[in-house]
């Protein structure tokens, strides 16, 4: 399955060279993602890449798996090798953090592409509903983008009847059909 992040928060276009490309893929490990995205050059997250507390506040593609119920997990992927894995029951009621993933990235001049493989045990039970955003620049220049479109008067990615219905189910069993 493939996505592309081609509005703003809030509906408006986004030139072809800011959309970002979101490639959702099951494997026998679990869920690979493979991100294509601008670089907009911003500030690397201090510390060691892999599982980075707050990096929704730096350069980001955020997918957000929903499943039966209020049930989702929220993938973050940055540019210099950082992610975030959360798993939520209820709009932002973190139940585990930080998770571990397989996650490499390359940035080559103005675009930077990342895979990350999620384990299967991460995702909530089907169905599923997804989102996806990109966020990136620093301060006025700070630009939040959508796969689909989320409502008020700032950006707000937990919302989760904003998600879209995928069509096929993201699961081990998608890979014996």
């Amino acid at each position: 399955m493939e996505l592309t992040i081609a509005r703003t928060w809030d509906g408006n276009p986004i030139p072809l060279e800011e959309q970002v490309s979101i490639g959702l893929e099951p494997i026998v490990e679990g869920l690979e993602i493979k991100v294509v995205a601008p670089f907009a050059g911003d500030i690397r997250p201090p510390g060691d890449v892999g599982a980075f507390w707050g990096l929704w506040e730096y350069e980001v593609v955020e997918v957000f798996i929903l499943g039966e119920g209020c049930a989702y997990t929220e993938i973050e992927l940055g540019p210099h090798g950082h992610h975030l894995v959360l798993q939520l029951e209820g709009v932002r009621q973190v139940v585990r953090r930080e998770l571990p993933m397989d996650y490499t990235t390359q940035i080559e001049g103005q675009r930077w592409t990342g895979v990350a493989r999620l384990d299967w045990r991460y995702l909530p039970p089907p169905p599923h509903h997804l989102n996806a955003y990109a966020i990136r620049g620093v301060g006025a220049k700070r630009a939040y983008h959508a796969f689909s479109a989320v409502h008020g008067a700032t950006p707000d990615f937990h919302q989760l009847g904003r998600f879209q219905d995928i069509g096929w189910e993201l699961s081990a069993k998608a890979l014996e059909s």
